[in-house]
């Protein structure tokens, strides 16, 4: 009725970016049903790795997680399937992920740039042209404790098969120097030429 509740200040937002990092993304009746599912098959894959049962394991997670981070959600991502499992290892022995979607995984680089125990890395478009913008850039290392055990790869437009693999080479190299108990590999295929987003 007499407009009162109007006048209270609101100091920051309900919109905009501060819980989701994009337009895109929306949330539907199942979202949140379909994006829990998704978790929960790659708390599955890690579980059936700490059991011994299996030395590989590969989970189909969809919708992906990879833009999801601690403070957002964005990119078609609600939940961070790979943060999740890599949490759920990381009392069983020190983890490392490669992202290799065409786009930068910026929720999981924001979940562990802090941390140690978990290296992470990512091949993908050069973020100077391509989603998200923000994130991806090879000078984000870490920080604090974590220095060091980020490292992304951003990669020009129109990048042969033989940069891609020498890419994969600089991360193998720095893998052996983090010796993992785990990896953890983000499987985007957007990276192929014809793919409509990538």
């Amino acid at each position: 009725g007499d407009g009162a509740h109007l006048s209270k200040r609101v100091d920051r937002p309900l919109w905009g970016g501060q819980w989701c990092a994009d337009a895109v993304t929306p949330i539907m009746k199942k979202t949140y049903e379909v994006a829990r599912a998704s978790v929960e098959t790659a708390l599955t894959g890690a579980e059936l790795l700490i059991q011994g049962k299996e030395k590989t394991v590969y989970t189909l997670c969809r919708p992906s997680g990879h833009h999801a981070g601690p403070r957002v959600f964005g990119g078609y991502c609600y939940f961070n399937n790979v943060a999740t499992a890599a949490e759920f290892l990381m009392p069983h022995g020190h983890v490392a992920i490669l992202d290799i979607d065409y786009h930068h995984g910026n929720g999981t680089q924001e979940f562990f740039q802090k941390h140690r125990e978990i290296f992470t890395a990512s091949i993908h478009a050069d973020p100077s042209f391509e989603y998200p913008y923000f994130w991806g850039y090879a000078e984000e290392t870490g920080t604090g404790q974590g220095m060091g055990s980020n490292l992304n790869i951003p990669l020009p437009r129109d990048t042969s098969p033989e940069e891609y693999l020498a890419a994969v080479e600089r991360f193998c190299a720095r893998l052996e120097e983090f010796q993992p108990a785990f990896l953890i590999i983000a499987a985007g295929f957007d990276t192929h030429i014809d793919d409509p987003i990538g």
